[in-house]
C-alpha cells in the first residue's frame, strides 16, 4: 500500500504534521497507560458512567495538581 495515494483515494486525511503526529501519540500513550492502570483496572465494575467520569476527574486533577512527576517536569520546562 502506497502511504500516500490509498489513503486518498479512500477519502482519508492522513495524521501527520503538528496534530495527531507520532510524537504525540508517544506521549499520550503512557499517560493512557498510566490512567488504565490506576483507575480503569483498580474497580473490576463500575456502577455508572457518572461514577467512572468522576474518578477520572479527581485522577486527572491528582495528576496536574499534586503529582511529584508532573510538578517536576513543569520546574524544569520554565
Amino acid at each position: 500500500m502506497n502511504y500516500t495515494q490509498r489513503p486518498a483515494e479512500a477519502n482519508l486525511v492522513r495524521s501527520v504534521g503538528s496534530v495527531g503526529d507520532s510524537c504525540g501519540n508517544a506521549l499520550a500513550e503512557p499517560i493512557n497507560g498510566l490512567y488504565k492502570a490506576e483507575v480503569i483496572w483498580r474497580q473490576r465494575f463500575w456502577p455508572s458512567i457518572s461514577a467512572v467520569e468522576m474518578a477520572t476527574l479527581r485522577w486527572v486533577d491528582w495528576l496536574f495538581n499534586r503529582s511529584v512527576h508532573v510538578k517536576s517536569i513543569r520546574q524544569h520546562s520554565l
